[in-house]
This record gives C-alpha cells, sequence and structure tokens, in this order.
C-alpha cells in the first residue's frame, strides 16, 4: 500500500480545502491527468513512459486510498496549526476519499487517462496521492532494483552545495510529494536533510551550519519529522475562481479577496501564473501589494521574474525587503543558488524544490500532473508564462480568456 495516511499530501490542499468547505461547499469540479512526457505516436525510446500496463496496479492502489480515514492523532495535528480551524478539522474526521469520484482508463496509444469528478470539497484531496501512486507504481516496475547508491550520491553532492560558503542564509523547502520515486526515498531524503543541513526546530543543524531546510509540504511528514508545513494556494483555486466569481475579468481579484476573506491575512503568498505575470501585475496592485507577504513563481524565467516583481513593488511604494519571493519551478539546487545570489539583500526569499530532490536517483522522473479543467460545468484554464504547462479542453474558451486578460498567443 503507497499511501497509508491521508496527510501524505501537501499543505495546500489542506488550505485550500478549508476555503472551500466555507465558502464554495456545492462546487462541482473535473480534474484531468496529463504525462507531459508522453507522445500519441510513441517511438521505441519514448515507450518507456507507457504506463496502460500498470493501471490495474494504479486502480488497487487507488482503492486502498479511499479506505482510509483521518486518525485521531493526524487531527491533532492539523488543529495545531493557527490557520486551521475547528469546524474544518470536525468536518475531516468524517471524510473518505470516494472511488466513484475518479476513472482510470488505458489507452490505445500507451498512455492512460484519469478523470476525477464531482464536488470539488470530495475530490480536492485525490491529486496529490494519486500522482505519488502513478510514480511509484511506476518506478517500482520499470526500476526493480533501484539505484540507491547513486540516489545517495547525488544526495550527498546537494549537500555539500548548500553547505557552502556565502550561503548562511540560503533555505530551502521540500515540494517533492507529487513526483516522487517512493515514498520510502521520499522520507529518507527529508531525514538526511535534516541531519546534514539542519532544519528550522534545530537551530544550527550539523555542527557550524546554521538551520537550512525550512519544511516540507507534506503533511505526514511534518508532523512525523518534526518539520515545518508549508502551503497556501495552488493553480486550482485561482482557476476555479473563474466559473465562481461574479465576472471573468476580475476572476483573479475575487481569488485573492475570498482568500484574504478566509485567513485575514496569514498564508499570505500570492500565485502569480494562472494568467501569466503581465495579467498578474495588472491586479496585484497597491491594496495586494501591501496585503499580500510575498508571490511564488512557478513558470517563466525566474531571474526575469523576481527583477519584475521587486520593480512592481517600488512602483507601489512598498519596501521589496518586507516581502517574500517564492521560487519553486523545477528548481535544482545550483538554480536555487543562482537565484539566491541574485536577490539576496533585496528581498525576503524561499525555494521549494521538488522533483531534483525526491526523485533524483539517475531516471529520467515522469512530468505528470492533474489539472482542473471545469468548475460548475464551466471550462477553466491555466495560462502560464511557460505554455507547455498551459492545460485546457475547451479551444473556444481558451481563446477568450486569452482576449479577457490580454494575453499573447505564444503565452
Amino acid at each position: 500500500m503507497i499511501i497509508t495516511s491521508l496527510l501524505d499530501t501537501d499543505l495546500y490542499k489542506f488550505t485550500m480545502m478549508q476555503v472551500v468547505l466555507h465558502q464554495f461547499p456545492g462546487a462541482q469540479v473535473e480534474y484531468r491527468f496529463k504525462c507531459r512526457n508522453a507522445s500519441n505516436s510513441l517511438t521505441p525510446q519514448e515507450q518507456r513512459f507507457n504506463l496502460a500496463p500498470f493501471v490495474d496496479e494504479i486502480r488497487d492502489e487507488i482503492r486502498s486510498l479511499c479506505s482510509l480515514h483521518f486518525h485521531e492523532s493526524e487531527l491533532d495535528f492539523l488543529r495545531s496549526m493557527r490557520f486551521i480551524k475547528s469546524d474544518f478539522v470536525d468536518f475531516l474526521g468524517l471524510f473518505h476519499l470516494n472511488e466513484k469520484y475518479i476513472v482510470v482508463r488505458a489507452l490505445p496509444s500507451g498512455e492512460i487517462d484519469i478523470t476525477i469528478q464531482g464536488p470539488w470539497l470530495h475530490t480536492i484531496l485525490f491529486e496529490i496521492p494519486v500522482l505519488a501512486i502513478v510514480n511509484e507504481v511506476y518506478f517500482r516496475n520499470t526500476c526493480k532494483l533501484p539505484d540507491l547508491v547513486e540516489g545517495r550520491r547525488r544526495l550527498d553532492a546537494k549537500v555539500g552545495q548548500l553547505r557552502a560558503d556565502g550561503l548562511s542564509d540560503l533555505k530551502i523547502a521540500d515540494y517533492g510529494t507529487r513526483r516522487r520515486f517512493s515514498r520510502s526515498w521520499h522520507e529518507e531524503v527529508l531525514r538526511v536533510l535534516s541531519v546534514h543541513v539542519g532544519t528550522n526546530q534545530q537551530p544550527g543543524g550539523a555542527i557550524g551550519f546554521p538551520g537550512k531546510l525550512a519544511g516540507t509540504s507534506n503533511v505526514l511528514f511534518a508532523m512525523k519529522l518534526g518539520l515545518t508545513p508549508l502551503g497556501t494556494m495552488a493553480h486550482e483555486y485561482l482557476q476555479a475562481c473563474q466559473a465562481l466569481g461574479p465576472r471573468l475579468r476580475d476572476s483573479q481579484i475575487y481569488g485573492f479577496e475570498s482568500w484574504a476573506k478566509e485567513y485575514r491575512g496569514d498564508l499570505g503568498i500570492a500565485l502569480s501564473d494562472v494568467y501569466g505575470m503581465d495579467a498578474f501585475l495588472r491586479d496585484f496592485d497597491l491594496y495586494f501589494c501591501k496585503l499580500f507577504d510575498g508571490a511564488r513563481h512557478d513558470s517563466g524565467d525566474p531571474f526575469q521574474w523576481g527583477e519584475r516583481m521587486l520593480a512592481h513593488y517600488a512602483k507601489n511604494r512598498v519596501d521589496p525587503l518586507t516581502k517574500t519571493l517564492i521560487f519553486s519551478d523545477a528548481l535544482t539546487v545550483p538554480r536555487t543558488i543562482e537565484l539566491y545570489r541574485q536577490f539576496r539583500g533585496r528581498c525576503q526569499l524561499a525555494f521549494g524544490i521538488g522533483t531534483n530532490l525526491t526523485n533524483d536517483l539517475g531516471y529520467e522522473p515522469l512530468q505528470i500532473v492533474i489539472k482542473m479543467v471545469r468548475c460548475n460545468g464551466q471550462p477553466v484554464a491555466k495560462l502560464s508564462d511557460t505554455p507547455s504547462k498551459n492545460m485546457c479542453d475547451d479551444q473556444r474558451y481558451l481563446g477568450y480568456l486569452r482576449q479577457v486578460f490580454e494575453i499573447p498567443q505564444e503565452i
């Protein structure tokens, strides 16, 4: 059984779910799976990404996932977080994932189709564990004797890079649940980092080195290992607001205002790439610059994004030193260090590293996602600054969205 706890997911699933419970309890949604490695006409080289042979195994793991309930100790951990409200924890005490809302099919191309459809409140927790299941099923079948020696060598190299001179206040976080090689490897990575680069809970970490592991997005490992759980909002939240808000043009503003209504200044990191950076900056006015603690980068050139954010704060007469820029797009440790050196001393910084931490054993990782494509029967879309990350199944709606938000065709 790959997933043994409903806490084995990212914190932002719970923070968004709480908003859904309080503000959008009747919303109906649809999510679709996509493997970016795959091709419709698979060459022999590409056939290694075939997931169809494992579809029965994936279904069995999802069936086991749907048998889980929250234990009291897990609910107590959630209750201990200042921004999690008691009625939400009470709801989770009755919650379980229902298998009727998810369908997994093998396609003739060798790919698989995963569709999740039902009430947002009852489907939002599927995404992360299902992606973790697909990953682990794939790798345990294709890498029956995983090269853990190589994985540990690579992890040791990362530790050495993080402990280099001149990085005294660099901190990273683990964002790697959805694309991890396996649950056991994920835990090993976090244990090694906790010991050898230190954590916020253990000031100084290894002798002579300040704590560099700020925390993890994974709530289960945060509880198990004494780490800080990290996360705010994901793309699906702002996508759903396209259907839930009063009008499409104001959907991003509506999403930020609804978030602030729920958390009253807590969890104040805004996601910037659902409509591209230009559209984000148009909506992220003086009010939001002051209200939110910072913004998160997840597509496009991170160096350009950081410079534009700093300039935007300055233009709005907000001191960038009081704001946090979070970088989280396909980071490696060397890229993290480059970004740290460019922006240190100019703002507060945070870095979330995912696949490169939890799935770096020498094998090409799966580039898999599950994205919301409909809300209340209406298409929704993400138009990021990296076109390959866009996902929408209605081209007419996509064209309309570009027009409303003045998004160029190339994005």
